[in-house]
Parts: C-alpha cells; structure tokens; sequence
C-alpha cells in the first residue's frame, strides 16, 4: 500500500487522456514544458542577481582593508572637534 504499480499509472494515464482528450494532452505537454523552463529560468537569474549583491555589498565593506583585517564595530561615531579661531 502507497506504492503504485503500473496499472494505477496506466489509470490515471486514462483518466486524463478521457477528461482532456487525445488532441490537448501534447499542447498541455509542451505549455507545462515551456512554464518550467521560464520558471527555472527566472530562478536562476534571481539567485545570481542575489550572488551579484552580496558580492558588491562584501566589496564595499572591505574597501581598503586587507584581506585578513575586518573594520572595528563602533557603537558610535567620534565627535568631531574643530579648532575655533580666538580674536
């Protein structure tokens, strides 16, 4: 039991075949072919894009730095601290 065999594909394969007909089934094939290779696609363009951002987010952050060096985590800036003139 929940194994199928042949004979429930070969059902199913039926069921189909009736409810859409024999000239749907290739033009549903090849829609669902072409959805899958947009959505596949499109996935792999995001997560590159994803890669391309932190890539140049990681790049900002170590400019200047060597490799090894991280930059120190400072709650708060310094003040700055300007000489004024005395007359």
């Amino acid at each position: 039991m929940g194994q199928f065999s042949a004979w429930h594909w070969l059902i199913v394969a039926a069921v189909f075949v009736l409810f859409f007909g024999a000239k749907r089934m290739p033009d549903a094939a090849r829609g669902l072919g072409r959805s899958l290779r947009i959505f596949k696609s499109e996935v792999s363009r995001m997560q590159s894009d994803d890669a391309d951002a932190a890539n140049e987010r990681s790049a900002r952050e170590n400019v200047g730095l060597p490799a090894t060096a991280q930059a120190p985590a400072t709650p708060f800036a310094e003040p700055v601290v300007r000489p004024t003139k005395t007359l």
